[in-house]
């Protein structure tokens, strides 16, 4: 008998003996398939989770290598067992066949998942749980030190806590405290700052009669909250100490009737969280669209997809997770595809207490779909994945996807999706969450691969279409019952058709039925002559020309220009530029437009429209706007949008505007962006918009829009870790340029996306790109952007260690803006010099940097700069031991920075008060500014800066004698300086190493982080 074993270091025994697996490389491929058994997984994604982000070149010859080798070894087993695993090629990847029984990882879970089924008594729930945490044999894939290693890792180890909480309770009902108590305490004491954990052991104490040990435990964890996170403990532990205090604490519910409700993952402390973790319980993502109006019929398939879930719906999956189960809802345009896919959603949402993840993938939109890539990216920012943590490419995003999904209970609604490969990429790894698609395509490679089950939506049946119209339109139906039938008919008993035919009845209440009918009948006369697609949408179309043909001229118009708009939803600016009329008219016919369910309300003052909705207004523009009057429309919106967000940059970064385009004032109502909140409120608020824009601007006809956009946005996206959107502008921008012939412009596109991987730290990536964008800077002549692009490559390389060439590109841009007679960018690369001096050691000329810096940056108005230059002074001062100074600089710089909303700095001072407390002797103040400042990091997924925290912590944990903890955040500091690839790393591993010399304490001083700038404006 075959058996895998994932909990503790990788093995594979067979018939009671141990199998050689080969090298540590070889035992990762094979953890990394079989994490996903029996689903292929891509070969990108397999040389992610072997090598991470840095596999050696021959990284695809040596992957074939180990796969061919253990292809060989498991067909050796094979031969005597029959049950052995085997590695087969798949479409998509490789893929692990295997019993999944016969792996401990999916053993645990699976047993788990029987343990927590509705009626399973507590005698019943104990034993299957007690099977599963046998299962544990220490930390999970323990021999193998990947990134991916580690979130699988530490995603077990969740599972692993979770099923030991409810093992304790089941324990409980049948009054074995003893056992309880012995297993809690050995957990505390390995998961010293789990909440949870220590809530039930003073449970279990207290039902032992053990009081007094239940106080001293809160008590003791308590304290360590406070020395180490800074926090107090949160409701469900200080409750129980309570209860225990007042004696009423009540006796654990028994564990057939427990609340259905999501079991809190034991979370982990603060301080030992990477770059992001997942949201709290309180956070649970809720996407979900509002609840249909009026729903009306589809029973059966309500049923049907009730069927899906055990047990027959919600309630099964509140009390279980549910196996993989992906619905294809398909049927034409305008049959109730998302309608009856969001009402089920509601239904059941109870059940997947985790959350709620949805998109719309615009499948058949007339631009291009929304790649999968871009909704991997929304998805993660929902599960709590900073920006700058989101990975660049798509098998990266979908890898930690899954990764970040693991475990949950959670339903994914994937609307309006194209085809399969649109929908691959987005389905999760885990059986414990429901995904249901809808699509006008029957997605036969999703039933055939994945195991979907569709659902065919047909039109609603007679009786419920004129039910539908009843729930709309009220008694009139029963007034007049064969006009309403009639009616329907005409409608070919869509919804979406219904809908819009139900609101021109209610607009004309006095007006008979017959009467309406009459007309639509004499409408779809007039169309059947000059269309003869003859497919059942054109019931819509038909409704929608009867509706359009009553709108007055002005809000016909209106309708048909807003069918323009490349983004998800407008607000009443852009509905002004779209249609060239004034701000309070915008509104007006915005309001008419929804009132005639034409657009729909996606906001308080945003408006989105149905896709079909869309296709008719687009069809409708181009026949009686033309050409000519669509690209007027057109570019008044793009220069809308360019303008406000050149406007909302010139109020948040007004030292930077001579680097930006100055872009002529828009023909229409532009936004009031006068102060910093608004302009930020602005540029959040529309950045789908602005990505949108750029994607279509750049493919258009619009190029110059496109590169001036991506120019303007360039400080908000880098500040503000919007990595993502910022790739994606960028990267529009490139190719517009390039396809425009504008080197220039391609250079500054290059510049920023530099400027993503910096962020991600992917340095040599991010160096690459700048020496492009040095090549074309200087084929065309650009002295200005040649100098950003100088200082931004000085900053990749002073991270990197590089110093003396570092130091050269530095000075080589400082020239160039003094030519230039640019100032502030004088003061950037003087600033920038000042942190080569500090790693050098040369504290003096650092010092003169940084203040002719801070000179030139006030003399600007320059604040960014002003609060880096303050930061780097304070950091100077303090190696000079200038205490005072030094704090005086850092609070200064953290006053500009929380002005500025820059979080990266705060955090960036917050570690720098740190170091200069713990060098002046207040280790609990230092760790106080230290906890804060890796808080804020992790928020920002400022890994450098995270780094920085852990070692600062590391120092005060030293220097108050817990060496265990200094060697928990020492660890934690190098794995990041280790990722990030800087020298940082080679401290830290001298630290570990001589942790108890008293003389490794003193190194604890970093520079700042230094910041990336933009090329100059182009476009």
């Amino acid at each position: 008998m075959a058996e895998l074993r994932l909990l503790g270091p990788v093995q594979m025994w067979v018939a009671g003996q141990p199998v050689d697996l080969g090298p540590p490389k070889q035992r990762a491929v094979l953890a990394a398939l079989a994490v996903e058994a029996n689903q292929p997984v891509p070969l990108p994604v397999l040389m992610e989770r072997i090598w991470d982000q840095a596999p050696p070149r021959a990284a695809r010859a040596v992957l074939y290598t180990h796969l061919s080798a253990l292809r060989r070894t498991l067909r050796q087993t094979a031969a005597e067992n029959s049950d052995s695993p085997a590695v087969l090629r798949r479409d998509g990847g490789y893929v692990l066949e295997v019993d999944p029984g016969r792996v401990d990882a999916h053993r645990l879970r699976s047993l788990v998942e029987r343990a927590r089924q509705p009626g399973t008594p507590a005698v019943r729930q104990a034993g299957l749980l007690r099977q599963a945490l046998d299962l544990w044999r220490g930390p999970a894939l323990a021999d193998l030190s990947t990134a991916w290693a580690g979130r699988v890792r530490d995603a077990w180890q969740q599972q692993r806590l979770t099923a030991a909480r409810h093992w304790a309770e089941a324990e409980l009902q049948q009054g074995r405290r003893g056992a309880v108590v012995d297993e809690l305490l050995a957990l505390t004491a390995e998961h010293p700052l789990v909440e949870p954990l220590f809530a039930l052991l003073m449970r279990a104490l207290h039902a032992d009669g053990r009081d007094a040990e239940a106080l001293d435990h809160y008590n003791a964890v308590r304290h360590r909250l406070v020395e180490e996170l800074g926090v107090d403990p949160g409701s469900e532990l200080s409750g129980v100490h309570r209860a225990i205090l007042r004696g009423t604490l009540p006796p654990p519910l028994p564990a057939t009737v427990r609340p259905t409700v999501a079991d809190p993952a034991p979370a982990a402390p603060a301080h030992t969280q990477r770059a992001t973790t997942q949201p709290s319980p309180g956070r649970a993502p809720a996407q979900l669209p509002a609840d249909v109006h009026a729903f009306t019929g589809r029973v059966r398939e309500l049923a049907e997809l009730d069927r899906l879930l055990p047990a027959g719906g919600a309630r099964a999956a509140a009390g279980t997770a549910t196996a993989l189960v992906i619905s294809a809802v398909s049927g034409t345009a305008g049959v109730g595809k998302t309608a009856l896919a969001v009402h089920w959603a509601h239904r059941v949402r109870d059940g997947f207490p985790d959350g709620q993840l949805y998109v719309n993938l615009h499948g058949y939109d007339r631009d291009q779909p929304l790649p999968a890539a871009e909704a991997l990216a929304g998805f993660l920012s929902a599960l709590g994945v900073a920006g700058q943590d989101i990975p660049l490419e798509i098998w990266d995003r979908a890898s930690r996807y899954r990764t970040e999904i693991s475990g949950r209970r959670m339903l994914v609604l994937l609307d309006n999706a194209a085809t399969v490969d649109q929908v691959r990429p987005l389905l999760p790894g885990t059986p414990s969450c429901a995904v249901l698609v809808t699509s006008r395509d029957t997605l036969a490679g999703l039933v055939a691969l994945h195991g979907a089950r569709r659902v065919d939506l047909d039109f609603l049946p007679a009786a419920d279409a004129c039910a539908l119209l009843r729930a709309l339109i009220g008694g009139r139906v029963d007034d007049e019952p064969s006009a309403a039938a009639t009616l329907a008919m005409q409608c070919a008993r869509l919804p979406l058709a219904l809908r819009v035919a139900a609101e021109r009845a209610a607009a004309r209440p006095t007006t008979p039925l017959s009467t309406l009918v009459g007309e639509l009948a004499d409408q779809q006369r007039r169309l059947d002559l000059l269309d003869a697609e003859g497919d059942p949408g054109a019931a819509v179309r038909d409704v929608l020309s009867w509706s359009y043909r009553h709108l007055p001229a002005e809000v016909a118009r209106a309708f048909r220009l807003l069918g323009l708009h490349p983004g998800p939803d407008c607000d009443p600016y852009a509905a002004a530029a779209l249609v060239d009329t004034s701000l309070e008219q915008a509104r007006q016919l915005l309001d008419l437009l929804a009132r005639a369910h034409l657009i729909h309300r996606t906001q308080s003052v945003r408006y989105g429209m149905h896709d079909l909705m869309r296709a008719y207004a687009v069809r409708l523009a181009h026949t009686q706007d033309g050409e000519p009057g669509c690209h007027a429309a057109l570019t008044r919106l793009f220069d809308l949008y360019r303008a406000g967000a050149a406007a909302a940059m010139d109020t948040l970064h007004s030292a930077e505007a001579h680097r930006r385009p100055h872009p002529p004032p828009a023909g229409s109502p532009t936004p009031p962006l006068h102060d910093p909140a608004t302009a930020l409120a602005w540029l959040d608020a529309e950045r789908p918009n602005l990505v949108a824009t750029c994607a279509h601007t750049a493919v258009h006809g619009w190029p110059r829009h496109t590169t001036q956009l991506a120019s303007t946005l360039f400080r908000y996206l880098d500040t503000g870790g919007h990595c993502p959107d910022a790739l994606t502008i960028h990267t529009h921008a490139r190719h517009a340029a390039r396809h425009n012939g504008d080197r220039a412009s391609e250079a500054h596109a290059l510049t920023s996306i530099a400027g993503v991987h910096f962020h991600q730290g992917r340095y040599s990536m991010a160096a690459d790109h700048i020496q492009q964008a040095l090549t074309l800077f200087g084929e065309v002549g650009d002295r200005q952007g040649e100098a950003r692009a100088l200082g931004n490559l000085g900053i990749v390389l002073w991270r990197g260690g590089r110093y003396e060439q570092a130091a050269d590109r530095l000075l080589r841009a400082r020239t160039i803006h003094r030519e230039n007679g640019d100032r502030a960018g004088e003061a950037e690369a003087l600033d920038h010099l000042g942190l080569i001096y500090q790693r050098q050691g040369r504290h003096r000329q650092a010092a003169e940097h940084h203040q002719q810096a801070l000179d030139l940056f006030r003399a600007t108005g320059h604040r960014d700069g002003e609060a880096d230059a303050l930061a780097s002074l304070g950091v100077v001062y303090r190696r000079q031991g200038r205490y005072t100074q030094a704090a005086d600089h850092h609070q200064q710089a953290l006053a500009r920075y929380r002005e500025i909303g820059d979080r990266g700095g705060e955090a960036e001072v917050l570690n720098n008060l740190g170091e200069m407390l713990h060098t002046t002797g207040d280790p609990d103040q230092a760790h106080i500014q230290q906890a804060a400042a890796l808080a804020l990091a992790v928020e920002t997924a400022d890994h450098y800066e995270q780094a920085r925290a852990h070692a600062g912590l590391a120092h005060t944990h030293h220097d108050t004698g817990h060496l265990d903890q200094a060697r928990h955040h020492l660890r934690q500091a190098l794995t990041l300086y280790t990722d990030l690839g800087v020298p940082e790393a080679d401290d830290i591993r001298g630290y570990l190493t001589h942790l108890d010399d008293a003389e490794s304490s003193g190194a604890n001083g970093h520079a700042p982080a230094g910041r990336l700038n933009p090329a100059a404006a182009g476009g």
